[in-house]
């Protein structure tokens, strides 16, 4: 089955080929041909199985292949990550239409923003924060938005951000197009859901053969021990085959330590977590995607916008909070059909949560393996080269530019009369310790800096001595005066 067989027109799918993408998924198979037609739709599907085009393509189609200036479409994401990612995604589909899609999310300037969207963007990827800001200054109107939907719908649903999607929805009309979407979409989620959303059909694109984890990805759990998890991650990254790695932590300053020990063990590691500003977030999100760093360490504020598909290893430092942020973690990997390895590391303070993730994910590991650096089976899990250290060898430095660099104590000495290999015909310069010029008088021969540089502390400790004394008059009383 091709993108042409579903019903998406030649345009859209000349460019999906020209990135190699030919055949949908399918996700993207049950939910075209009804997002085609008009029909809301809770999709669910695993990550990294084009949900973004399931829902993309439609909607770009609905608009036309000259769509007028003007917001027409909004699509709404829990991170500025996925914004990015998503906002690429859409470009790459609508690259031959004259289709403008614009980013809206915090920590980046308005003003290019402003620009793009009184340029005439029709379509807008955006955070719920800066969406309702820009609304409330009246630069962006949604009063004309004809498609709407919800990326990650499981988190945009949650508590924290249920709020302002109650005030994006209440800013459309209510004969719009609503489509959510999510890897994981629990029960109450899919009830909420349904206020905003007219007769929602409920598609899961999973085989019903398949567990509730990726068939593609193997899933690795250790019990370890938090001081030496920084070595086991050094081996792990040793590992043959490994190619571009994610590294989950609980906390910002985790993430910002473990950078700082991956490089000095010599890796090339960038993060991006939420004490980071936005610039730099996405400068190390940019090299990971490149190829410049194979290491990206993060927080959860990056588990559903990585969007790579040669990532083949998945570490959580530590143990997520649920089933459903295990999921997105380990989603990094094992993307578009490519296998992956999740490795998990559970302390042992968190084997309840961990009973809880896999009693949920039906993963049949109750008691996971204790395991530290020196394991056999931590070399035979993961294909470890024997002898592989967390630290990458250094560079040898040659004997040649060794010598160069530290030369031979000998020469060091050359203030000495005997080690000079210069003026022979200088007498070599007497020196006396204090102890001997004590007893013998001063030295004639040292020179006056010597002189001023031995003599000057007993100076001082003397007129120490005199501002003591002199506390109780100018004549110096005695001590016991002055204390009195």
């Amino acid at each position: 089955m091709t993108f042409t067989d579903l019903g998406i027109e030649t345009d859209l799918v000349d460019a999906l080929a020209s990135q190699g993408i030919i055949e949908p998924f399918p996700i993207q198979q049950q939910t075209i041909p009804l997002a085609l037609t008009g029909q809301d739709i809770i999709g669910q599907a695993k990550t990294g199985t084009g949900k973004t085009f399931g829902f993309g393509l439609p909607l770009i189609q609905a608009l036309g292949t000259d769509p007028g200036p003007g917001v027409k479409a909004l699509v709404v994401v829990p991170t500025r990550e996925l914004c990015v990612q998503v906002t690429e995604d859409l470009d790459l589909a609508a690259r031959n239409r004259p289709t403008k899609i614009v980013s809206i999310y915090g920590g980046k300037a308005y003003e290019g923003q402003i620009d793009q969207l009184k340029a005439g963007a029709q379509i807008v990827v955006g955070t719920p924060g800066r969406l309702l800001d820009l609304a409330s200054q009246r630069l962006l109107s949604l009063a004309n938005v004809e498609v709407m939907v919800l990326d990650e719908a499981d988190k945009m649903l949650d508590l924290g951000f249920l709020s302002d999607i109650e005030k994006l929805f209440a800013q459309t009309k209510p004969t719009r197009h609503t489509m959510l979407f999510s890897a994981t979409m629990p029960g109450p989620i899919v009830a909420l859901a349904r206020r905003f959303m007219n007769k929602p059909i409920h598609i899961r694109a999973t085989d019903p053969d398949e567990g509730l984890t990726q068939a593609n990805i193997e899933h690795i759990v250790y019990r370890a021990h938090a001081l030496d998890k920084d070595e086991v991650i050094g081996r792990i990254l040793q590992a043959e085959g490994r190619g571009k790695t994610v590294i989950f932590t609980r906390t910002k300053r985790a993430a910002a330590k473990l950078v700082e020990e991956l490089n000095d063990r010599g890796y090339s590691a960038g993060a991006v977590h939420g004490d980071m500003t936005q610039e730099a977030r996405e400068r190390s999100m940019a090299a990971f995607k490149a190829g410049k760093k194979d290491i990206l360490i993060a927080t959860d504020v990056a588990a559903r916008g990585i969007d790579v598909n040669d990532v083949t290893h998945v570490i959580n430092h530590t143990v997520p909070d649920d089933h459903d942020a295990y999921l997105h973690r380990v989603g990094r990997t094992g993307r578009a059909g490519k296998t992956g390895i999740a490795v998990t590391f559970v302390d042992w303070a968190d084997m309840h949560k961990w009973a809880l993730i896999n009693r949920a994910l039906e993963m049949n590991i109750p008691e996971p393996v204790e395991t530290y650096s020196s394991s056999p089976h931590l070399f035979s899990d993961l294909d470890i080269p024997a002898g592989s250290k967390g630290r990458l060898k250094a560079t040898p430095i040659p004997k040649a530019e060794k010598d160069a660099s530290h030369p031979p104590r000998e020469r060091s000495r050359s203030r000495s009369g005997s080690a000079m290999s210069g003026d022979s015909s200088r007498p070599p310069r007497e020196r006396t310790r204090r102890s001997e010029s004590a007893d013998s008088g001063p030295v004639q021969d040292a020179p006056a800096a010597s002189d001023s540089a031995e003599v000057s502390p007993p100076a001082a400790k003397r007129r120490r001595r005199r501002r003591r004394s002199g506390g109780a008059g100018q004549g110096g009383g005695s001590s016991s005066s002055s204390s009195e």
